[in-house]
């Protein structure tokens, strides 16, 4: 019973911990890379409306803010799991992707981005949280 508590834990603290990090990256990266003028990207209305203004740099913030925060999150589960710590790490991923999926269809983006978010950011950064988790794991002597 303790290794499932442990295992949904994990879980649930790396979906807080990525989402975190999403959050924070998409509220910061207009400061470093400001939108279009005229342009309000908390509206969606503005964002459909403008969404052509947008160069691809605009979109350098929303999928650090998707593949860091699937990484980190599922990096988290990883270390956090009591068993199945891969499995873990794994459903921290595919609920991104499902997050990812929904917003592809809410918030307006060129087909490349979804494309290229929906590809990368989540499933692949699960696995490289998989392998770090690994790394981390033995140097802390937890591994197995």
């Amino acid at each position: 019973m303790w290794r499932f508590v442990r295992n949904v834990a994990a879980c649930l603290v790396g979906i807080l911990l990525g989402g975190g990090v999403n959050m924070a990256i998409v509220v910061l990266g207009p400061m470093f890379i400001p939108p279009p003028i005229g342009v309000d990207v908390s509206d969606a209305d503005s964002l459909r409306l403008s969404i052509h203004l947008f160069e691809p740099r605009h979109f350098v913030a929303p999928f650090l803010a998707h593949a860091l925060g699937t990484l980190l999150g599922s990096l988290a589960a990883y270390l956090i799991a009591a068993r199945n710590r891969a499995a873990m790490a794994y459903v921290v991923g595919v609920f991104f992707l499902a997050g990812g999926v929904v917003a592809s269809f809410i918030i307006p983006a060129p087909v490349w981005f979804i494309a290229l978010d929906l590809v990368v950011a989540y499933i692949p950064m699960a696995w490289l949280a998989v392998h770090l988790g690994r790394r981390v794991a033995v140097r802390l002597g937890r591994a197995g």
